[in-house]
C-alpha cells in the first residue's frame, strides 16, 4: 500500500492524519484518490443529498486600510482621493435590498480604518438590528477587530469582542486568515499581524459563545508545510473549542480559495483548479471536527464549484449579491440563484436555502424555481 493510500485508509478508519501526513497528501498528485476520500467523509456527515446555500451580500463599508497588504487590489491607502466610508443611509438600503430578496446574511467587511473610532461600529451595529433584527450580520475580519481595539481606548480584545457581539455582531467570517504561518504572513502582509493575531480573535469569539468560519488561501508561494500547520492549527482551535464547552459550535464551516494576483503587487501565476480541488479535499480530510465546506465559486468559477461538490464540500456558498474585493483583482464570476440551483442539480443534488447557522430554511425540488426579482446582482 502506497503512503497516500495509507494515510487515506487510516482517516477513513477515524485516525487522524498528522503534520507529516498532510504534507505528504500536499505533495502527492492523485487527486481523485483524494476527492474519492473527502467526499466518503462529507456524505458520513451529510448523507443526505442536499447542498445548501445562502443568500447574502458582502457590504464593503470602507476600502481605507492602514496595513498595506501585497495581495490586495482592494484597499486605498488612509488619505487616498480613492478612500470611502459608506453612510450609514447606504448601508441600511444594501440591507434592505438584500432583504427584499429574501436574503438572510450580510457579510460586512472593509479595510483596517485607523479614522473610524471604536463607537462607529457600535452605533451602526445598533442601527442596522433596529431596522433589520431579523438580518444575521456575519462581519467583520479579525485584522478589523484588532484594529477596534486599537481603537478603543485600552479595551482588552475579549471586551471589544463581548461589546460588538451585544450590539449586534452574530457571527465572525474567517476572512484574513491567508497562510497561518508567519513565515508566508511577513512576506505578504507585515503589518497585518501574526497567524496567532488572527487567531486569537476567533478563540475570543468562540469563548464568549459566538461562531466564525475559517478559511485558507494559497498560491502566495507558501511551503506545503506551512499549509499543512495552517489545517493543522484551526483542528487544534476546534479542538479546544469543543472541549471548552463553550455556548459556540466554534468554527461552522471552513472555505480554501486561491490568490488572485491580477492588479495587486504579487505577480504570480494562479494556482490551478486541480490545486483547488486537492486542498478542499485535503482539508475535508484533516478537519475532521468542522462539519461544512463551502465552494469557493467566486474565485474558481461555477463550473468548478459544481466539481466541489464531489471533493468534500455540502455548501455552495454565498449568492454574493454584491462582492468587491476579489472583482478588484479582476476575477468577477456572478451567479445567480437560477444558476446556483442549476449547478447544484447537474452536479445530482438537491439544493435548499440555508440561514449562516446552516439551519435550512428552504428545500429546492425539481420543479422549483425563483421568481425574477429573487434574482439580483451588483
Amino acid at each position: 500500500m502506497s503512503q497516500v493510500d495509507r494515510i487515506l485508509q487510516d482517516a477513513l478508519n477515524g485516525k487522524r492524519p498528522m503534520l507529516e501526513d498532510v504534507v505528504a497528501l500536499f505533495e502527492s498528485d492523485e487527486i481523485e484518490k483524494m476527492g474519492h476520500a473527502a467526499n466518503q467523509l462529507m456524505l458520513r456527515r451529510h448523507p443526505d443529498p442536499i447542498t445548501t446555500f445562502v443568500v447574502g451580500r458582502n457590504i464593503n463599508y470602507t476600502n481605507v486600510c492602514d496595513v498595506y497588504c501585497r495581495f490586495c487590489a482592494f484597499y486605498r491607502a488612509p488619505g487616498s482621493k480613492e478612500g470611502y466610508v459608506l453612510s450609514d443611509e447606504a448601508i441600511l438600503q444594501k440591507i434592505q435590498e438584500t432583504q427584499d430578496v429574501n436574503g438572510t446574511e450580510i457579510l460586512m467587511q472593509g479595510g483596517t480604518n485607523p479614522n473610524l473610532p471604536f463607537p462607529y461600529y457600535l452605533d451602526l451595529l445598533r442601527k442596522i438590528k433596529q431596522h433589520f433584527p431579523d438580518i444575521t450580520m456575519h462581519s467583520f475580519s479579525p485584522a478589523e477587530i484588532h484594529k477596534m481595539r486599537e481603537v478603543s481606548d485600552g479595551l482588552s480584545l475579549e471586551e471589544v469582542v463581548r461589546q460588538l457581539h451585544e450590539a449586534g455582531l452574530d457571527s465572525l467570517p474567517g476572512g484574513g486568515a491567508e497562510i497561518l504561518d508567519d513565515r508566508t504572513r511577513r512576506k505578504i502582509s507585515k503589518l497585518k499581524g501574526s497567524w496567532t493575531d488572527w487567531m486569537d480573535v476567533m478563540t475570543t469569539a468562540h469563548k464568549i459563545g459566538m461562531n466564525t468560519t475559517a478559511t485558507m488561501v494559497i498560491g502566495f508561494g507558501e511551503e506545503m508545510e506551512e499549509r499543512a500547520l495552517h489545517l493543522l492549527r484551526v483542528r487544534d482551535a476546534q479542538d479546544a473549542c469543543i472541549a471548552g464547552g463553550y455556548d459556540s459550535k466554534g468554527f461552522l464551516a471552513f472555505i480554501p480559495w486561491t490568490f488572485q494576483p491580477d492588479n495587486t503587487n504579487m505577480k504570480r501565476e494562479k494556482a490551478t483548479p486541480e490545486e483547488y480541488l486537492k486542498t478542499l479535499a485535503i482539508s475535508r480530510i484533516t478537519l475532521d471536527n468542522i462539519d461544512n465546506f463551502q465552494s469557493s465559486w467566486v474565485t474558481m468559477g461555477p463550473e468548478v464549484g459544481k466539481l466541489s461538490l464531489s471533493y468534500g464540500c455540502n455548501d455552495f456558498g454565498s449568492t454574493m449579491i454584491e462582492e468587491n474585493v476579489v472583482s478588484a483583482a479582476g476575477t468577477t464570476h456572478k451567479v445567480n440563484i437560477e444558476l446556483i440551483l442549476q449547478l447544484i442539480r447537474e452536479a445530482g443534488k438537491i439544493p435548499a436555502q440555508r440561514n449562516t447557522r446552516y439551519e435550512i430554511l428552504k428545500m429546492y425540488h425539481d420543479t422549483d424555481t425563483v421568481t425574477n426579482d429573487f434574482v439580483m446582482q451588483n
